[in-house]
């Protein structure tokens, strides 16, 4: 697994954490006048951190430049 990759499920992780801490403490009180939309915005921000993480987690390694170089360049023969 690369960088972007474990950046990805740390990104995942603490979105996931985040989230449920939240839900937790909002449970325990009444107080849906700041509640919901507080909530509306966590849950859209939440949702766009674990995109992000997904998406990193799911990106493909990049070749070495070395090879790439090799591969465009013809051999001088």
């Amino acid at each position: 697994m690369n960088r972007a990759q474990k950046t990805g499920v740390l990104l995942i992780a603490a979105a996931a954490i985040e989230m449920l801490l939240f839900l937790y403490g909002a449970m325990r009180r009444s107080y849906l006048a700041l509640a919901l939309p507080v909530a509306a915005a966590m849950t859209a921000l939440t949702a766009l951190t674990f995109w992000v993480g997904y998406t990193m987690l799911m990106l493909e390694e990049e070749a070495d430049e070395d090879v790439v170089e090799a591969a465009v360049q013809p051999s001088a023969e």
